[in-house]
């Protein structure tokens, strides 16, 4: 696996220590867990989540994504009016699409030529998988095997042929996950055209804001389909960049998330914990 520019193992310990120690634990006891200095786990935490590892604790919260609904919900036909839309982080990132056509869809693959190769992102072991045209499927094993997100990936399109080419893949993952500041990340999305349509609306959410499912079904034209657009989020390919973590139950509870309702609250925090960081340096 590619390691260049993240310290995801330490952290994992360190958030589940926030997590577990609550907001009452200091620096020295959160570093003292995970075997740092004080100096030393702070700035690289802070280098990962954009905040100090204190102000990180409240977005590890049960309540954040209620609060989230309540203060960062985004209407999606105002978002794209007011160009929030595409970015799947807060670099200067521009997400690209183009969809497969649904007789090709509905071949399964069939004559597709799909690269893949494993990375670290910020939320763990990523598998990256795409075609001449782009990305075409992301998953995370931090709380599975590599064995079973590959089998997860390739079930979707089981007559393709697949092929390791990790470094034809790098320029893209290296700006989807911000290991480069600028560049274009194109994406193929392979779906059938209703989940294309779903997954397009997601795209349409602004990094640190949420949404709802029957948001999403109302912004398609179908809402009454809120189940079906809950269907079809969760068999969203592309992690992360076409962004399922930020459909929530209209409830504010976090509903569930494909590869580990762990790996969702992480994604959520990381996202609205930079926002916060990034707004405040602009304004300091």
């Amino acid at each position: 696996m590619d390691t260049e520019g993240y310290h995801y193992k330490v952290m994992a310990r360190a958030i589940e220590a926030v997590d577990r120690l609550g907001p009452q634990a200091s620096l020295d006891q959160i570093a003292s867990e995970i075997g740092l200095s004080p100096a030393h786990f702070q700035r690289v935490f802070s280098r990962w989540a954009g905040v100090s590892p204190k102000r990180y604790q409240q977005y590890l919260t049960l309540g954040h994504a209620k609060a989230l609904l309540a203060n960062r919900f985004t209407t999606l036909e105002t978002a794209h009016a007011s160009g929030l839309s595409g970015s799947g982080r807060l670099h200067d990132l521009f997400l690209r699409w183009e969809a497969m056509s649904p007789g090709d869809f509905a071949r399964s693959g069939a004559g597709l030529v799909i690269y893949w190769g494993w990375f670290e992102s910020p939320f763990g072991p990523a598998l990256v998988m795409g075609t001449d045209k782009g990305i075409c499927g992301i998953g995370f094993a931090a709380e599975t095997t590599a064995e079973h997100a590959m089998e997860d990936l390739v079930s979707r399109w089981p007559l393709a042929d697949y092929v390791e080419d990790p470094m034809r893949l790098r320029p893209w993952v290296q700006a989807a996950f911000g290991l480069q500041e600028e560049g274009e990340v194109p994406l193929f999305l392979i779906g059938a055209p209703f989940q294309i349509k779903v997954w397009e609306a997601l795209m349409r959410i602004p990094s640190g804001h949420v949404t709802s499912y029957s948001e999403i079904a109302q912004s398609i034209g179908h809402p009454k389909a809120v189940r079906a657009v809950g269907t079809a989020v969760g068999r969203n390919p592309i992690s992360y960049l076409i962004p399922c973590h930020r459909a929530l139950r209209k409830s504010g509870g976090l509903g569930g998330y494909h590869w580990g309702i762990p790996v969702k609250r992480q994604i959520l925090a990381w996202e609205a914990a930079r926002l916060e960081g990034e707004t405040e340096a602009a304004i300091g």
